[in-house]
């Protein structure tokens, strides 16, 4: 490929240094295109790179063979041919990615963001938005106002895009009619209206003919406001904003070249800082003052929002990857506990109560979702009841994380308040959220310290803790085996405690059924039993069939390492069957049990247990012998 064509800057050809100074200097605009399937995104963008002169001699070339080809001559080409991935797009029928193009002016660089119109891409169009400063909103003047026009226009708001423009297109189409934009302009601000949209830009334009979009169209005289590139040129960045806010510097890692210098490197997400200033490291809450400001091209006197620096600091805390350096006086906050709004993205149905890894930043917790308060129809805006969010599923929920982090609400600070949940087995992004403020409950509850602790309790029964976590199918042998192994334990002289699935379903678990939702809810509280009991200096047995493996990890994580131990009674779904001395396989196979597992319901076997017991091949006898053997060997 050629090298980019210029036409217009002169100073390109006489000084190319000052050139290239200039244009580092110009401010960095992020947009996304959005609406509607085939309201002519791609067609826009691509007259914005033509139009910006950002377009290369050989797609020049293709384009005016194309318009020969076709029968078209000078403006009339499909501009939508400049996008890459359209050919694979029109062969599937649908839009399958965001693309992501650059283009730049005399007075600004962009990037922009080309979003799906199709709803099942929801998730992609939240991608985009997620970095986004303005957002425009194509809508084709013969359909007017569509339902993916107010589903977009929703998340935009909802992810903190300022700046919106409804950029009416195809007016050439309805002949310029000037009463056809006065119309759609007034349905879209009774819309907006109800969102909390106050300000918009709506501009006429053609992106096939290119009207309005680098200069004013005398094809639409009536119209007296800016052109789209020129509105583009003047709206405010988001870094501009952000620079007036208190300073905020989440830590991306700590610089440890030699002995003699320790700096913490990051982007700054907000306000400004100096040598000298007071900051505070959260979540410690420990203050000290920046030293020196450091950069590969020297030290300065000053950073803001939006740079990647490297900060000294005069005293030596306690800082890492994770933490937030703030202004001293006016820190963001701590906790463990939130609203916020979720975007779902997974094609799986959110499990309220399993345990997600929570990415806000440079921090990374483990993290629950409750059931939804409710779900938002972006239709209609109702707030509907629900008890998880299908794909593309907006909803209000409550989260909680398994230690403190250091945020600020969305609306306020993007960098600290927005995050995404991660599916620990499978390591895929399953939502995007947006924090709204702490629980009150979560910055009234302290963790109280005891002078007794738990290695002070297992001193004084002679024993370490642990947690023997029997998993396997319904019938396979657990409580038998679990059974044994305390009875072993007891003539021992050892200190344990056997907690069975059906005994606790009688008192701590009653209110619990059988639902993926609720088996998740029974183990974690089942989770939370045994680490207290551990605590205690005890030897816990649990006897469940805990089917899935993320909540399984999850109570391992509650431990210190080593003190979980996975046993997984490895017994094939016919013998068990054949056992069932409950009778509840032959009532599942009847219909008359739902969610029974191995049967309508899932079980994930352990894929590495710390023990595996065959007991087609072993005696209960045994298999405890062999437990007890690896607990105290």
């Amino acid at each position: 490929m050629t090298d980019p064509v210029y036409v217009t800057d002169a100073l390109i050809a006489e000084d190319i240094e000052a050139y290239l100074a200039r244009h580092e200097q110009k401010s960095l605009l992020r947009f996304i295109t959005c609406g509607s399937v085939d309201d002519g995104k791609s067609t826009l963008i691509g007259r914005l790179l033509y139009d910006s002169k950002m377009i290369f001699e050989d797609q020049l070339a293709a384009l005016e063979a194309d318009s020969r080809r076709v029968g078209t001559q000078g403006q009339e080409i499909d501009f939508a041919l400049l996008v890459d991935g359209l050919a694979a797009e029109r062969e599937q029928g649908i839009t399958i990615d965001v693309a992501y193009r650059f283009f730049t002016t005399e007075k600004r660089k962009f990037i922009v963001a080309d979003t799906p119109g199709h709803e099942q891409y929801t998730r992609n169009m939240v991608t985009g938005a997620s970095t986004a400063d303005l957002a425009v909103i194509l809508i084709d003047a013969r359909k007017g106002v569509l339902t993916q026009t107010r589903r977009h226009s929703f998340l935009a708001h909802l992810l903190g895009i300022r700046h919106i423009v409804l950029a009416v297109n195809k007016m050439d189409l309805v002949g310029y009619d000037k009463g056809v934009f006065d119309r759609i302009t007034l349905a879209y601000r009774a819309f907006a209206s109800e969102i909390g949209i106050t300000n918009f830009t709506a501009i006429p334009i053609s992106g096939f003919k290119g009207d309005n979009i680098a200069a004013a169209s005398a094809n639409t005289p009536w119209y007296k406001g800016p052109a789209l590139i020129e509105h583009l040129e003047g709206v405010e960045v988001a870094a501009q904003r952000e620079v007036e806010k208190e300073f905020r510097m989440p830590v991306q890692w700590v610089n440890r070249p030699n002995l003699d210098f320790r700096g913490f490197s990051g982007l700054i997400a907000g306000g400004r800082v100096r040598p000298g200033d007071a900051v505070r490291v959260l979540p410690s809450g420990k203050t000290t003052r920046v030293g020196r400001i450091v950069t590969l091209d020297g030290d300065l006197d000053e950073a803001a929002a939006g740079q990647s620096v490297t900060l000294t600091l005069t005293d030596e805390i306690d800082c890492s990857r994770g933490d937030v350096i703030a202004a001293a006086d006016a820190p963001p906050e701590v906790a463990d506990q939130f609203e916020a709004t979720l975007v779902w993205m997974a094609d799986e149905a959110m499990i309220p109560g399993r345990a997600y890894w929570l990415k806000l930043g440079t921090q990374s917790v483990s993290a629950t979702v409750q059931a939804p308060k409710y779900e938002i129809n972006v239709n209609t805006l109702d707030h509907l009841a629900t008890k998880t969010l299908d794909l593309n599923g907006i909803g209000v929920v409550e989260v909680s994380t398994d230690k403190p982090i250091v945020f600020e609400a969305y609306a306020d600070n993007r960098a600290l308040g927005g995050f995404i949940l991660i599916d620990k087995l499978t390591n895929a992004t399953v939502a995007a959220g947006m924090l709204h403020f702490s629980l009150r409950r979560a910055q009234n509850v302290h963790w109280q310290a005891t002078d007794i602790d738990r290695d002070m309790r297992a001193d004084m029964k002679n024993q370490r803790p642990a947690l023997l976590w029997f998993t396997g199918l319904s019938g396979s042998g657990k409580s038998t085996i679990a059974n044994l192994v305390e009875k072993k334990l007891h003539r021992m002289n050892r200190h344990s405690f056997l907690l069975d699935g059906d005994n606790v379903r009688h008192g701590l678990n009653r209110d619990l059924g059988f639902t993926e939702a609720d088996r998740i809810e029974n183990i974690r509280r089942v989770g939370e039993v045994a680490k207290l009991m551990s605590d205690a200096g005890l030897i816990v047995i649990t006897a469940f069939i805990s089917p899935f493996r993320a909540e399984r990890e999850m109570v391992r994580a509650m431990l210190p390492e080593g003190e979980f131990l996975e046993i997984f009674i490895d017994t094939p779904l016919e013998e068990a069957e054949k056992r069932d001395v409950k009778g509840l396989y032959k009532k599942a196979r009847a219909g008359q049990l739902k969610n029974f597992t191995g049967i309508d319901s899932p079980y994930e076997a352990p894929e590495n247990p710390e023990i595996r017991i065959d007991t087609t091949a072993m005696t209960p006898e045994q298999a405890a012998d062999a437990i007890i053997d690896r607990l105290l060997g």
